[in-house]
């Protein structure tokens, strides 16, 4: 079962476990090259569109599951060896055969209305160990001392909201995402759960790229104009693009102040993102970018994503939860159990646990 579940409907589910938790539930909540291409895929000249560009359009889920950062053991190594491959390859296997299964083994009462493990759409392992590709240790850089205290001075101190609060006092314990709001960018372009669906369409003098994720698409003006003004600004940002060779370069800026990039902690104003679009064989796009804010991190970081074409791959609409039902019912939850002299902390989502 793949695809076409709603990851924020794990919203819906967390209002009505606030409102129906019972007692003794579980509660809580640039310069370094990017990863190798082929040389056949160097040499690749794209097609093009009938008016001369090259033609990048397609289907390209972001469904290859490369963690954003290399863990520590790897610091070294930007390819897994065939036989760590062979492991992870192994892991995928068995759980797929756990995601196929059609009723719960829940033993022990330990079953909830989280939806199951098989609601996750899963994408077989890569050799590449993080998307960061610069700094050469697959790191994010250090945070600046103002992003470290203006992350911990948000909501009175307690820092920022999440997918699973702490409390749920207000809509702002939780987190853009979960409101429904944006991924952001540049997550909207990269890996999630499930729906990580992005289409590449073009016409004459633009670039629309469509996001699954919550219905995002940016339209992207390749005519030279300058960004708008510096107070329109967004969560998606101000992106204008151009052809260098075969490669579509975006350059996006006028962000809000209001997204994170690899963690919760909301970047500036002065955010800026570069990316390259380069389709490298018929059904390979190298995706490249470089994400600059000196308000938030100590230096420019890069990141390389390998989209695989998928043809196949349709991107319904994500509803996400309309009305924000999800919202109403944590809070009424929230309040019935503080009536009840308990804690209001999100309970954790784990897939599988129903």
């Amino acid at each position: 079962m793949t695809r076409r579940f709603l990851y924020l409907i794990a919203p819906a589910f967390l209002g009505a476990a606030l409102m129906t938790a019972q007692p003794g539930a579980g509660q809580s909540a640039a310069g370094t090259k990017t990863a190798p291409i082929s040389k056949t895929s160097r040499s690749y000249t794209p097609p093009k569109t009938p008016w001369g560009d090259p033609d990048l359009q397609g289907q390209w889920p972001a469904s290859s599951q490369i963690p954003m950062q290399r863990p520590a053991p790897l610091a070294s190594k930007t390819q897994l060896t065939d036989e760590e491959l062979a492991q992870r390859k192994a892991q995928f296997d068995k759980q797929e055969e756990a995601d196929g299964e059609e009723f719960s083994k829940g033993s022990g009462g330990n079953v909830s209305i989280n939806p199951p493990g098989y609601w996750i759409e899963r994408a077989r392992p890569t050799k590449q160990t993080s998307l960061v590709v610069d700094p050469p240790d697959g790191r994010i850089p250090p945070q600046t001392p103002e992003a470290q205290a203006r992350t911990k001075a948000l909501r009175g101190g307690r820092g920022p909201g999440s997918h699973f609060p702490d409390v749920v006092n207000s809509w702002e314990d939780f987190d853009i995402y979960s409101r429904c709001i944006s991924r952001g960018m540049l997550n909207s372009m990269l890996p999630t759960l499930y729906n990580f669906g992005n289409q590449i369409v073009q016409g004459p003098g633009y670039v629309v790229i469509r996001s699954e994720m919550i219905h995002e698409s940016r339209v992207i003006p390749l005519d030279g104009r300058p960004h708008v003004g510096k107070n329109i600004r967004t969560y998606l940002g101000d992106s204008r693009g151009h052809w260098e060779g075969n490669t579509l370069v975006v350059e996006t800026t006028n962000f809000n102040g209001k997204i994170g990039i690899g963690g919760a902690t909301p970047t500036t104003d002065a955010l800026e993102i570069v990316e390259r679009f380069t389709r490298v064989a018929p059904d390979e796009l190298s995706y490249d970018a470089t994400i600059s804010d000196p308000g938030t991190w100590t230096k420019p970081w890069k990141i390389h994503y390998p989209y695989k074409l998928d043809s196949s791959y349709p991107i319904y609409e994500y509803a996400c939860h309309e009305g924000n039902y999800m919202m109403l019912n944590a809070l009424k939850g929230a309040r019935e159990l503080e009536k009840q002299g308990r804690d209001t902390a999100a309970p954790q989502f784990s897939p599988g646990n129903r």
